[in-house]
């Protein structure tokens, strides 16, 4: 029987259509696991069906599109970051791995985002901050692609890789927002102060308000708290973009201080928590952040697919653009890997997707920052480079007899299985042997 168009805008027709994209999303994810295919190409592949599918009955986009992206959006950022939180672990024995990733993610970021913004500046866009605007989505490595792939990899590769995509992604988004929120500043000495000053009143509030929620949470004895944290994060995440502040420090600081209370909680203030109670919100925290960043991810491949235009998909102009970028993103990439890994080069170098991340913060240039928005940026040249950079590492895998395969994580808690062994970090690409 064929839907009225009646039928598709109504509440009814939004439930069953949202309800048919997470059941499909699902079986993607279990297409993947058989056929090495990335489930985000299946999403966007969904999404582009759909659009044709919404064209056949005079619809153009997605019903309220705009309100739903920006509402996805800031709930989006708060589950990502807060995922990747909970699953960086500080420890003494993690740390040759942990600012190893974190220099190689930093460096890797702003490289990128200036390499391609000159590009973009040369061929595109006369505006050099305008270019950086558009380039920092395109330096941004996708967690949220390469966690559920790299399960086959050796022990400190797969590791290694899990601290870098978070990095990327964590320091990716304060890069994007600190850039747009000192745009009208005069000057690089101000610029600076502003950033110093925005990051150090962030972290000191942030520092207080963690220390506060973390105590009054395990002192909350209803069923009902971890929707009433999340709502407190939202409002307080939200107030602070009010004031052009960098609420996702505090987003970050908070997922930090459940998965690593011994280190924050240090002795003198130890009486005041319950560790048995954290780990087990930490335990909570995780199967809810994880349930929910699925359904995040799953929405926003789709609609990026329902706007992707399928003649610029075609286009050999956007082919062109999109490989010179992923040229520039690998070229980058090489250099520091080489620097940091020597021997250990490979497949880590074709390990570097682009996703949600990229995604997202491309669309709040249209919903939030419409004054930089421009079209001669073509869209296409995104999800171009999102699939070339998903093809690519999942030829390299298949290449090495790896295929894609996710990161283990434990049945109760959804933690990543990932330990560092005994020995040091240092000699990445070694196989470790058998891991917890």
């Amino acid at each position: 029987m064929i839907i009225s168009l009646v039928e598709i805008n109504s509440a009814y027709g939004l439930v069953i259509g949202a309800s048919v994209v997470i059941i499909l999303s699902y079986f993607f994810q279990v297409i993947s696991k058989r056929t090495n295919i990335p489930s985000v190409l299946l999403l966007i592949g969904l999404g582009m069906i759909l659009s044709q599918f919404l064209h056949t009955f005079g619809m153009e986009k997605i019903p309220f599109e705009g309100l739903v992206l920006e509402v996805l959006g800031t709930v989006g950022l708060i589950f990502i970051v807060l995922e990747a939180a909970l699953d960086l672990e500080l420890t003494r024995e993690r740390w040759p791995i942990i600012w190893k990733s974190f220099v190689v993610a930093l460096v890797a970021l702003m490289g990128s985002s200036f390499s391609i913004a000159a590009l973009i500046q040369f061929t595109m866009i006369d505006d050099f901050f305008t270019s950086l605007v558009y380039a920092i989505p395109l330096s941004i490595m996708s967690s949220a692609i390469i966690i559920p792939s790299v399960g086959g990899l050796h022990h400190d590769q797969k590791e290694f890789m899990v601290y870098e995509s978070t990095f990327s992604d964590i320091l990716g988004i304060m890069y994007f927002y600190l850039l747009l929120g000192n745009a009208e500043s005069q000057g690089t000495g101000q610029v600076i102060g502003n950033i110093f000053s925005n990051i150090g009143l962030t972290i000191f509030l942030a520092i207080i308000v963690c220390y506060v929620l973390t105590w009054i949470i395990q002192k909350i004895t209803g069923e009902v708290k971890l929707f009433l944290t999340i709502a407190i994060l939202l409002l307080i995440y939200a107030i602070q973009k009010v004031y052009h502040l960098s609420p996702l420090i505090l987003i970050l600081a908070f997922g930090l201080m459940i998965n690593n209370p011994r280190l924050f909680w240090f002795r003198g203030i130890r009486q005041f928590v319950d560790f048995d109670k954290l780990h087990s919100l930490h335990n909570e925290f995780h199967l809810l952040t994880l349930e929910s960043a699925f359904v995040i991810r799953t929405f926003f491949f789709v609609i990026f697919g329902v706007t992707v235009s399928v003649a610029s998909l075609l286009s050999w102009t956007v082919l062109f653009y999109s490989l010179l970028i992923t040229v520039l993103l690998y070229l980058v990439r090489l250099i520091l890997l080489w620097a940091f890994q020597r021997n250990n080069i490979f497949p880590l170098l074709y390990i570097a997707p682009r996703g949600l991340i990229t995604i997202l913060l491309f669309f709040q240039i249209y919903s939030v920052y419409p004054q930089y928005a421009t079209d001669t940026f073509d869209r296409g040249i995104l999800l171009q480079v999102i699939l070339i950079t998903s093809l690519l590492m999942t030829i390299s895998l298949i290449q090495n007899g790896i295929g894609i395969k996710e990161v283990q994580r434990s049945k109760d808690t959804g933690d990543l299985q990932i330990r560092v062994n005994e020995r040091s970090a240092d000699n990445l690409g070694e196989d470790p042997g058998t891991t917890s």
